[in-house]
């Protein structure tokens, strides 16, 4: 069952949340009946067979579970035999099962491998793994790792939170009024995930994506790209706007995932507002290690060499997150090649006596942002090929 797809998981979410409202109410929803209920909805959201090869069948729970003793023996010994040595393997290492899960089907037809979610909660594993390298993380308790991990309102699709933010809500008792605070704060995100995913993001699948044409025509290929733009997001922050909301009820301020990207000036404001939860993550776990790395062993002449290729780096990377087939790859290089673009032309601009601004200029570089964005977006989706 997908988490937040029909009205048939909200019916059963409300076993779990009605009691969270009345325990929340006497100031008793906190981290231990938080534990139990993700607990229970990861038998429910895990309970499918996988057939790692034909005649080989386990429950994606049994996988999950090896997952978690797997990351959890790797973080703690990190922890303890922590060296700069240790630290790529550390990394190698915890994105290994992830690895297994997309390219072992490709190499081995018929083979499966993963359970839902592996992708996020992988995010969080390494997350762990670079904040014990940084000395943010100095102890791991096994039930507040496991809890980070597979968290159940937000395990399969985000927002991606951070370890040391989640175990500051994680380990807070809340009174009466503070949870009433999160009731308001989840109502509002349950009414607008509501309208987004079972309202716009249906109308515009209805009546309007499913009905463009595939033949290839260039007006078609021009509907379809605006279809799926408006598709896509309604879609993904009504799902995050119910991640969220969950969240708030079991206490855990999950980070917000989108803040009016459309309405983005360029290209970097985009990425400021577009699924912000892992756009932040590569920009601090990879592309701010590069360019620390780079500055350090002084690898290019270059001003702006290590800050270009550490783009394509990032968004190469996360268009392989994504999958390996090609439009994916496609659609990181052209965001790499979009921000490198700005950067550049920005920085020619401020060289510039006359400037145009105001906000007709403005809604002109929106205008402009907006195609540049749904594009991308359209190489994303693979319908361009």
């Amino acid at each position: 069952m997908s988490p937040y797809a029909d009205f048939t998981y909200f019916g059963l979410l409300l076993y779990l949340l009605v009691p969270t409202v009345v325990l929340g109410l006497f100031g008793k929803a906190n981290a231990r009946w938080a534990f139990l209920a993700s607990g229970a909805m990861l038998l429910v959201h895990l309970s499918h067979p996988l057939v790692v090869r034909p005649g080989f069948v386990v429950r994606e729970l049994t996988i999950a579970l090896g997952f978690l003793v797997y990351q959890g023996a790797l973080s703690w010994a990190f922890l303890k035999w922590k060296s700069r040595r240790l630290f790529p393997w550390a990394v190698i290492l915890s994105i290994a099962p992830l690895a297994a899960a997309k390219f072992l089907p490709e190499l081995w037809p018929g083979t499966a491998f993963g359970f839902l979610g592996i992708s996020y909660v992988t995010f969080r594993a390494l997350d762990v793994i670079f904040s014990i390298h940084d000395g943010v993380i100095k102890s791991l308790s096994p039930a507040q790792f496991a809890a980070y991990l597979f968290f159940f309102a937000t395990f399969s699709s985000g927002p991606i939170d951070r370890y040391r933010r989640f175990a500051q809500d994680w380990n807070r008792r809340r009174n009466r009024e503070e949870f009433l605070q999160d009731l308001d704060g989840a109502v509002e995100r349950i009414f607008r995930g509501f309208l987004y995913k079972f309202i716009l993001a249906a109308l515009v699948k209805t009546y309007w994506l499913d009905r463009v044409g595939t033949g290839g025509g260039v007006l078609e290929l021009w509907s379809s790209m605006y279809a799926y733009s408006f598709y896509l997001f309604f879609d993904f922050a009504g799902y995050s706007a119910f991640a969220i909301a969950v969240s708030y009820l079991f206490g855990v301020h999950t980070p917000e995932n989108f803040n009016l990207p459309f309405l983005a000036a360029n290209i970097r404001d985009f990425w400021n507002r577009w699924h912000m939860s892992l756009s932040f993550w590569f920009r601090d776990h990879v592309y701010m290690r590069f360019l620390l790395a780079a500055s350090k062993g002084k690898w290019f002449k270059g001003k702006y060499t290590s800050s270009y290729l550490g783009l394509f780096l990032t968004f190469g990377l996360m268009g392989v997150w994504h999958g390996s087939q090609l439009h994916y790859i496609l659609y990181g290089l052209y965001h790499a090649a979009l921000l490198s673009g700005y950067d550049a032309f920005s920085r020619w601009g401020k060289h510039q006596k006359r400037w145009p601004e105001g906000p007709v200029w403005r809604w002109v570089n929106v205008l402009l942002t907006f195609h540049a964005v749904c594009f991308g977006l359209l190489l994303f989706s693979g319908r361009l090929f």
